[in-house]
Order: structure tokens, then C-alpha cells, then sequence
């Protein structure tokens, strides 16, 4: 029996083929919503398993750096559930070879900067005018706990990345806070994830992270699909442009108060 947080609604998740997305786009389907999955790889394993647990879901291909790839997911999730009402900008990347600001490629730099900034800003691009046409919505952008501190390890490009999505979702919350559409940052501390574990090929590396968590312990995915879907659904309604942290306590330890 599905709850209904986000019942009626219709929500797209960018990169939700896999990881974090993925499981935010079952959590969303087990809310009620009406999930579009857009990605860049197929997503149709993740529409059967919303299908098979009662859910409703679709597969778009996108490719978040491409603004008709965008713009054409945002009109699919239109035309196939007749309006938006959530758009999770999940979609993101962390290169291997992102360091510090000497060793760190420009590639490297631009390639994280068009994914996880770009790609974040075609999507609101896009989805503002379709909310706006569906009489409001929510907008969940993933930034990250860097975006507010330095990392321990080195990740220059994907750093500066969040920033930027932070103080971009600051921003449109301002401009769009009396049109009903309301703006605000997921900002996780290190998940076990995939994308996580091939940075942690030994002990030292991972303890070198673990020191930093008050908590002593790497978050779970379910713990950021919970965050993204309380920004999503209307038991946030006088919220935006706000940073939701997730971080085990990372920043509290670390992080000068303003």
C-alpha cells in the first residue's frame, strides 16, 4: 500500500539509471509519484522493479550536457504524465583524476563542470516553465557537504562544482519564490556508493575519510533519498533555497558557524 506524500505528482530524476537516483527514483515511485527516469544509460531494469512494486515510472534517454537532450526529457515527462512538479537534479560526476588545482586537468575541469553545473542549470531551464504550467513545484539540486568546506582529499573541479550548484540554487529560490516553485540543495556527505568505493581501494584511504565523521560511519543511499524526498514533497512548503546537509555530522565538526 503506497503512502502519499507525493501523491498526483509528477517527478524527474536526472542520472537515476543507477546509485543515488536510483534509489531516490523508488523511493519517490513508493510515494505515490508518477517517476520519469532520465539518463544517459538505460533505465528501463529501474522502471520494471517501480512497475513490480506497484509504482509508475518511464524511461527518457539524457544526456544532462545536451540542452535538447534536456529539453526533450522534460517534454516527455509532459506529454506522458501531463504536467512536472519535481525536478531531483541528481545526475553528477567525480573524475578520477580531479585533484588540486596544479595536477588537475582543464578537461578534467570542464568535463565535472558541464555535468554537475550545467546539467543542473538546463534542467531548471527546462522544468521551470512546465511547473510553472502545472501550478508550482519543487526543485532538489544535489550539491554536496564540500560546497560548504574544504574536502580532505583533494577534488578541485568537483568542489568548485558544488559551490556553484549551491549559490545557483540560491538564486533561483530567490527569483521564484512568489511563483510557487520553490528551490533548494541536497548537500550529502560521502555515501557508500559505487561512485564512492572505487575511491576506497584500502584501508587508508578509507579511514582517511572515516576520521572526518563524527558518526564513524559512511551514509547509506536510503538516508539521502529520505532528505530528497522531504525537499520534494510539500512538508517543506516554507522552505527554498535552503541547504539540506546530510553528512554524519561532518560539518558541524568542522565548520565555523556564520
Amino acid at each position: 500500500m503506497f503512502m502519499s506524500r507525493l501523491s498526483g505528482k509528477v517527478a524527474l530524476i536526472t542520472g537515476a539509471s543507477s546509485g543515488l537516483g536510483r534509489v531516490g527514483a523508488e523511493r519517490f515511485a513508493a510515494e505515490g509519484a508518477k517517476v520519469v527516469i532520465a539518463d544517459v544509460t538505460d533505465g528501463d531494469d529501474v522502471v520494471e522493479a517501480i512497475d513490480a512494486a506497484g509504482g509508475e515510472a518511464s524511461f527518457v534517454r539524457c544526456d544532462v550536457t545536451d540542452e535538447a537532450s534536456v529539453k526533450n526529457a522534460i517534454d516527455f515527462a509532459v506529454e506522458t504524465y501531463g504536467g512536472l512538479h519535481v525536478l531531483y537534479n541528481n545526475a553528477g560526476v567525480m573524475l578520477g583524476d580531479d585533484d588540486n588545482p596544479v595536477t588537475t586537468s582543464v578537461e578534467t575541469y570542464q568535463k565535472t563542470m558541464d555535468i554537475n553545473v550545467l546539467g543542473t542549470l538546463l534542467g531548471c531551464k527546462y522544468a521551470i516553465p512546465a511547473m510553472q504550467e502545472s501550478g508550482g513545484g519543487s526543485i532538489v539540486n544535489v550539491a554536496s557537504f564540500v560546497a560548504h568546506m574544504g574536502a580532505a582529499t583533494p577534488q578541485v573541479a568537483y568542489t568548485a562544482s558544488k559551490g556553484a550548484v549551491l549559490a545557483m540554487t540560491r538564486e533561483i529560490a530567490v527569483i521564484y519564490a512568489r511563483q510557487g516553485i520553490r528551490c533548494n540543495a541536497l548537500c550529502p556527505g560521502p555515501i557508500m556508493t559505487p561512485l564512492l568505493a572505487k575511491f576506497l581501494s584500502d584501508d587508508a584511504k578509507r579511514n582517511r575519510r572515516l576520521v572526518h565523521i563524527p558518526m564513524g560511519r559512511f551514509g547509506e543511499p536510503t538516508e539521502i533519498a529520505n532528505g530528497a524526498l522531504f525537499l520534494a514533497s510539500d512538508e517543506s512548503s516554507w522552505m527554498t533555497g535552503q541547504s539540506l546537509i546530510i553528512d554524519g555530522g561532518i560539518t558541524a565538526a568542522y565548520v565555523t558557524p556564520e
